[in-house]
């Protein structure tokens, strides 16, 4: 006797389960016909592309599924030996960071004294830090200490790391900041 909506007592899962020697639920009886229809989320990509989850320096691996040049998924990747394929909340969360439409995507800029920030090119905004770095270090340039020993450095600048960059990373940062005499340079990076 089938009752009102379609559901009849053969379909209740523990009968399924029952009648498929299914005694855990996993196998075919935890099936429906909803289930039967869905597909992954990764079967569309065109490819998947190895990443490095960005938010501490554990170092988490990610594949990064792109379809027509658009990031679709992002996952852990299993063959990792950092992770085996596990991402903490932040690291799943990954393509709400790259995708969201709360992301901040244009440079924004408040002049001196302004009350309000307005949007200029990325290519403006490189050349006002480069020019900053600059003045800076010609500015407070030592080319001497004290002692009259030659040190070649600016006490003007200095670089603190954060924990998503990795050592070669830090390596990178630390020669070009060497290069441009900046000797207070460190990181948070551990991995």
């Amino acid at each position: 006797m089938e009752r009102s909506g379609g559901f009849s007592p053969s379909d209740w899962p523990i009968l399924r389960q029952l009648k498929d020697q299914d005694a855990l639920g996993l196998g075919k009886s935890a099936a429906s016909p909803r289930s039967e229809s869905l597909e992954s989320r990764i079967k569309s990509a065109d490819k998947a592309v190895a990443s490095v989850c960005p938010y501490c320096a554990v170092g988490c691996a990610q594949l990064v599924y792109v379809k027509d040049e658009k990031i679709i998924d992002i996952e852990g990747d299993p063959g990792s030996p950092i992770s085996n394929g596990c991402l903490c909340p932040k690291g799943a969360a990954t393509f709400q960071l790259v995708t969201g439409s709360h992301r901040v995507t244009d440079v924004l800029y408040r002049k001196p004294y302004g009350t309000k920030w307005e949007k200029i090119p990325l290519e403006q905004a490189m050349d006002m830090v480069a020019a900053r770095v600059k003045k800076t270090r010609d500015e407070t340039w030592e080319d001497k200490n004290e002692e009259g020993l030659a040190v070649r450095r600016t006490m003007g600048i200095a670089h603190l790391g954060g924990a998503t960059l990795d050592n070669e990373e830090n390596y990178l940062i630390k020669k070009l900041f060497t290069s441009l005499g900046i000797v207070q340079i460190e990181n948070q990076a551990r991995i």
